[in-house]
């Protein structure tokens, strides 16, 4: 590794660890270990911004460092910062219940389906910050209903430590979904990088989320709000880390759509991607020209991303699919050649390539919080990365070669369901205009 940098792969297959739901051996970095390591290590300041915390050991662990006098801060986002042993089913999304549930098997200890006062206590994460004092808000905060999302995916130590990537701090994002042992957990990785001066960057961005903390003035700036700038550049010993908090506006030249176009567009030689989401039409122009330049390139999509109708991992793979309303996606560019290099991974069900990492010519890594998306870019809360390391490459590059190893190569089944479901509904689809 780089001086300063350690990462860890939730997947990978030389190294194991026993999961702590199932209590089973299993492949992979624990990742949730790798936090609690992080927050153990506080003397004076712990700083939390995450989509989601619902992993009870991480909840007790800042719990225990706030009674030990260290300063704990937690963001999150709104619809994930109420306990939900204090939710109604009867106002739940389809997905809430199906989360309830799952932390519902999660709190179960003793499985007998029944859950008791003491574990509801023990196996609720929001609650156990809630009744140790630790200060939480939301993307509320700031007097609106909520920026787009409040995606960040960060921890920030003493200001010279950050924990940053893909996964949130749950346990469908790290171990697995607690009710069903087939699950491994969505596909992550974590960063943990030693640096004063990054690790003040990452402050700087959780104080201006912060503002004054819970219940005081309206001062917390989420989203547009932030009013972020440009990309920070910050050395990790000889290590350069570009770093980029969003969201932009549309008409901000700084916003991280553009500047994933200008650094993919530097590939000379290697282009791989390992997407959750590729909803961006410049990025997907970008990869065509590359390809046309000759760039070897592999991308590896969600499964259950890749075959949406903005997805444009189907413009790579030359197609166009209507949406419900048989309306084709304005603006699109399908190859006339398809990419022969686009394939998804076999996941066990349920799990997800959650992943937004690219590779460019073994020597740059795409990393952070950031989907390809327009979302990511003008709405949400979001970390971008870019960090200059052939070391660190390496371990991304061999991420992506294990998945790709067994991986659906092209039109997969699912997609060709799909795209004969469509043309039987909609024939060609009308352009959206």
């Amino acid at each position: 590794m780089p001086p300063g940098f350690a990462v860890a792969f939730n997947h990978r297959a030389d190294h194991h660890y026993r999961s702590p739901i199932s209590q089973a051996e299993r492949a992979g970095d624990d990742l949730e270990a790798m936090l609690l390591k992080a927050i153990d290590s506080a003397k004076r300041e712990v700083l939390v911004a995450v989509q989601e915390l619902s992993l009870p050991r991480v909840a007790e662990a800042l719990v225990a460092k706030q009674r030990q006098g260290v300063l704990v801060r937690v963001v999150l986002e709104n619809t994930y910062s109420t306990p939900w042993s204090q939710e109604h089913v009867a106002d739940l999304s389809p997905h809430l219940r199906l989360r309830r549930q799952q932390l519902m098997a999660l709190a179960d200890q003793d499985h007998n389906g029944v859950l008791s006062p003491g574990e509801i206590e023990r196996g609720d994460a929001v609650a156990i910050l809630q009744r140790g004092g630790v200060p939480v808000i939301d993307d509320s905060e700031d007097g609106s209903a909520g920026s787009g999302l409040m995606h960040a995916k960060f921890l920030v130590v003493d200001r010279k430590l950050v924990v940053t990537g893909s996964a949130n701090f749950t346990p469908s994002c790290i171990h697995g979904d607690p009710d069903d042992p087939r699950t491994r957990g969505n596909v992550n990785h974590l960063l943990q990088i030693e640096s004063p001066a990054l690790a003040d960057r990452f402050g700087a961005e959780f104080n201006r989320l912060w503002g004054d903390g819970p219940g005081g003035e309206t001062d917390s700036q989420f989203g547009l709000n932030k009013q972020e700038g440009g990309v920070d550049t910050v050395m990790v010993g000889p290590t350069r880390v570009r770093l980029l908090f969003a969201p932009h506006r549309r008409s901000d030249p700084h916003n991280g759509l553009n500047l994933l176009a200008q650094v993919l567009a530097g590939s000379k030689r290697h282009l791989d991607m390992a997407l959750f989401v590729f909803s961006a039409q410049n990025l997907a122009d970008v990869v065509g020209q590359l390809k046309a330049k000759g760039v070897q390139i592999r991308l590896l999509a969600d499964p259950g991303f890749a075959n949406r109708p903005f997805s444009e991992v189907l413009d790579l793979l030359g197609l166009a699919l209507p949406d419900r309303h048989c309306k084709l996606e304005a603006g699109n560019h399908p190859l006339a050649a398809p990419l022969e290099g686009v394939a998804t991974p076999r996941l066990a069900g349920g799990d997800k390539l959650h992943h937004k990492v690219a590779v460019i010519d073994n020597r740059t890594v795409i990393t952070g919080s950031f989907n390809w998306s327009p979302s990511a870019a003008h709405q949400n809360d979001e970390v971008l990365m870019i960090i200059d390391s052939p070391q660190l490459a390496a371990h991304f590059s061999r991420e992506i070669d294990r998945l790709w190893a067994g991986a659906e190569l092209g039109i997969n089944k699912r997609l060709e369901r799909k795209l004969a479901r469509g043309r039987r509904q909609c024939g060609s689809g009308l352009q959206r205009v």
